[in-house]
């Protein structure tokens, strides 16, 4: 068995903008494993928040010995960028030598559409406004927040689409006290979730506060070892292939999230298709679906995840899985 790697560059559409920064382009990195003439592959975004860089992830793939399997690579790789496209690319040349569809495979039921978000970025009021109104069609609108400065940014979105569901992620951006002042606002201008308001390290401020909109954790889940720590602080857990490592865990989080009372969200890096079609398996029946990167690209694989007005679809298998 034989394990590539190589390093893909997706332009984005326009600039998208968090509280920790801007991009223009999304690089990914692209892993194909390939046994006795049969190819699967997976895709991953390596993310400076979890101190990956595309050479220090590229560097884990090539350390795996010759033939790992998925059942070996929990063991060898942490949860990460790394295990998740080399879980994926696994995933994939399986299916692709048995003959059957990854769904199968996993034992699930075959995928249907589900409405995703799309995401506004970090910008001023008034950019946020127009942004808003120019996708006020779409059912479900994110919101970038993350400074003490958001409420004017909230407003001008629920006045530039006023039918549109939203939802909110402050990227870690706000103290317990900004959060606080904000939540009533919040349920004023129905926001119906938000995403890790305070810093992963400092989240043990929400044991006890008032949550009357539901709380997701995001950066604080990354795999089921999470789990413990949330007892208190969160509603919902945010599932991403790039946090957990690959479809394995993923599925496997979700079971476990589900069983311990949590709604769950399944959310993704700025990637392409590739990175998608196997996190639409884990977004079956969730609570929110968040896998609208390719839609933020202005260009995208061949063979590419359909999106309309349904929402996202699953993949064909000419695409993956």
């Amino acid at each position: 068995m034989s394990i590539e790697v190589t390093r893909d560059v997706f332009r984005l559409a326009e600039a998208f903008t968090i509280s920790r920064g801007s991009r223009t382009e999304a690089k990914v990195l692209t892993v194909r494993v390939s046994r006795d003439g049969v190819t699967g592959w997976g895709e991953c975004v390596p993310y400076a928040r979890y101190d990956e860089t595309l050479e220090s992830v590229e560097a884990e793939i090539k350390s795996l010995p010759e033939g790992v399997t998925r059942a070996d690579l929990a063991g060898i790789l942490p949860a990460g960028a790394a295990r998740n496209a080399v879980d994926c690319a696994l995933w994939d040349l399986e299916a692709k030598q048995v003959g059957c569809r990854v769904w199968e495979l996993a034992g699930l039921a075959a995928p249907k559409t589900e409405v995703t978000a799309y995401t506004l970025s970090l910008g001023e009021p008034e950019a946020m406004e127009a942004s808003a109104r120019k996708h006020a069609h779409r059912p479900l609108l994110k919101i970038k927040l993350g400074t003490p400065d958001d409420m004017p940014r909230l407003e001008a979105v629920r006045r530039g689409a006023p039918g549109s569901r939203i939802i909110v992620d402050a990227n870690e951006g706000w103290s317990a006290k900004v959060y606080s002042e904000l939540a009533p606002h919040l349920v004023r201008l129905g926001v119906s979730l938000v995403e890790q308001p305070l810093p992963a390290g400092d989240d043990d401020a929400l044991i006890g506060m008032d949550r009357p909109v539901p709380v997701c954790a995001d950066e604080s889940c990354h795999d089921r070892a999470s789990l413990p720590g949330l007892k208190g602080k969160y509603d919902v857990v945010n599932i991403k292939l790039d946090k957990t490592g690959g479809l394995t865990e993923a599925l496997a989080l979700r079971t476990a999230a589900l069983a311990e009372g949590y709604k769950v969200m399944v959310g993704c890096m700025v990637g392409s298709s590739l990175a998608m079609a196997p996190a639409v398996l884990v977004a079956q029946g969730a609570l929110v679906t968040d896998l609208d990167g390719p839609l933020l690209l202005a260009e995208d694989r061949d063979n590419a995840l359909h999106y309309d007005e349904a929402g996202v679809h699953p993949s064909t298998a000419a695409l993956w899985g």
